[in-house]
């Protein structure tokens, strides 16, 4: 099988160690590959390294640690990470395609635009800052493709 691209309809990249759990608007399904290698073919497909997503987004908005990256930027595809990047274990959700989040009996519950749900074990302030640093990168690069 050749290897998982993020696409438009691509919400989440879970981490189960060596494998990915992928989330997308119709589907979910799990692939033999970590979601950093996914993160980072991905970005390689679109023209640029997951290191150099990352650099780029750190001169944009000054965080240097799980810092959001532009996957591709004409289809708005923006990811946070829940962990650093350099950790195996670290999962990849695309901000803008959640519609809320809770806590549920000491866990955190992401549920997205189409309904689905996904339960992490992190705490509801490093999920709200991972959204508000990529919410801060969309808004730069929208104003920088209209001329602000």
């Amino acid at each position: 099988m050749e290897n998982y691209k993020i696409n438009d309809k691509t919400m989440a990249l879970y981490s189960l160690n060596a494998k990915t759990r992928v989330y997308e608007e119709e589907k979910c399904f799990e692939v033999e590959e970590t979601a950093n290698h996914i993160m980072e073919n991905s970005c390689s497909y679109y023209g640029s390294s997951l290191e150099g997503r990352k650099k780029g987004s750190t001169s944009l908005i000054g965080a240097k640690y799980k810092v959001p990256v532009i996957v591709e930027e004409s289809k708005n595809i923006i990811f946070f990470p829940t962990d650093s990047s350099k950790k195996k274990n670290c999962t990849w959700i695309r901000f803008n395609k959640i519609d809320t989040y809770y806590y549920h009996q000491g866990r955190l519950v992401l549920c997205f635009k189409n309904g689905d749900k996904l339960v992490l074990d992190h705490s509801l302030p490093v999920i709200e800052n991972q959204i508000l640093r990529s919410t801060r990168l969309e808004a730069l690069i929208r104003e920088r493709k209209n001329g602000e």
